[in-house]
């Protein structure tokens, strides 16, 4: 993590561009936290790039300060390793929605997870298409009735985002609410300092389109994890992801555990090439003939 010595308070990682969600929408609460966690965190503005691919929640890099690359629908992660490989000293964050993380991005997650490349992922969880204008998403409630489903969605079974990155191998793995931004960025802050793959779900509902999700219904469902929750438990973080109390949402921290990172393995693996570039010839066809 770059720090600046610089003292910036949260107002000065906003741009000047206005944000333009629905007057309400929980982004503009992630966007508060987000600020605040860079700023306690000292983050500095050169050394920060925030990565999105395409959705409501996915222009957010517009409205901070930091280097920003707006990539393409569901291409935010790879682009996120790929400039955390050319630069690995910069702090990379990525954020976006459930349709552009788990639906036409889903198949990056898996392979960014289980590389344990050092990004941190926000997703924006509304359980809804917003900047489409309201299709069901892949976490969207079974049989929800939406724009293009309006009999109800055929789906026997929506994506659990937290079940999905403890499987496929992220070394840390949260859940907030953009409703709470004070602990939302507490949340934030540890997923940034974590040396490795960090994915923070962010319930954030969408006032416009989901009349289901909604904030009435998540102010009085979230509660923090117990106590005594092990969160260095791979297997107790996958129980808390699949059987929260009845009607209950968890905000915390599921998982974290530490293993070498993306570049630190690449970087062994470039040591081996170096040592073994002299080796004799024919040596080297001996050991791969048949």
């Amino acid at each position: 993590m770059t720090a600046t010595a610089e003292v910036l308070k949260p107002k000065d990682y906003k741009s000047d561009i206005r944000p333009v969600w629905c007057a309400g929408c929980g982004d503009y609460g992630v966007l508060n936290a987000v600020q605040n966690a860079f700023a306690a965190l000292k983050l500095s503005l050169y050394d920060t790039v925030c990565v999105s691919g395409i959705g409501c929640s996915s222009r957010l890099p517009y409205f901070l300060k930091t280097y920003g690359f707006h990539s393409l629908h569901g291409r935010s992660l790879p682009v996120a390793v790929g400039i955390k490989l050319a630069r690995p000293e910069l702090e990379v964050v990525v954020f976006g929605g459930d349709g552009d993380l788990f639906s036409i991005g889903g198949g990056h997650f898996p392979h960014v997870a289980r590389k344990n490349s050092d990004v941190t992922c926000i997703m924006m969880d509304n359980h809804i298409y917003g900047l489409t204008k309201g299709q069901v998403s892949p976490t969207s409630t079974p049989g929800m009735v939406a724009t293009t489903t309006p009999f109800g969605a055929p789906d026997t079974g929506s994506v659990n985002p937290l079940a999905y990155a403890l499987t496929y191998g992220a070394s840390f793995v949260a859940q907030s609410f953009s409703g709470n931004p004070k602990a939302l960025s507490e949340i934030v802050q540890q997923a940034i300092m974590h040396e490795g793959f960090s994915y923070v779900n962010v319930i954030s509902p969408c006032l416009t389109f989901n009349k289901i999700d909604t904030f009435d219904f998540y102010k009085d469902a979230f509660v923090d994890l117990p106590a005594d929750h092990d969160k260095s438990n791979l297997v107790a973080a996958l129980d808390k992801a699949f059987n929260p109390p009845a009607g209950k949402v968890y905000n915390g921290v599921f998982y974290e555990t530490q293993r070498p990172t993306l570049v630190e393995n690449l970087k062994k693996v470039n040591q081996k090439a170096k040592a073994d570039k002299n080796r004799d010839l024919n040596e080297f066809v001996e050991e791969f003939a048949i």
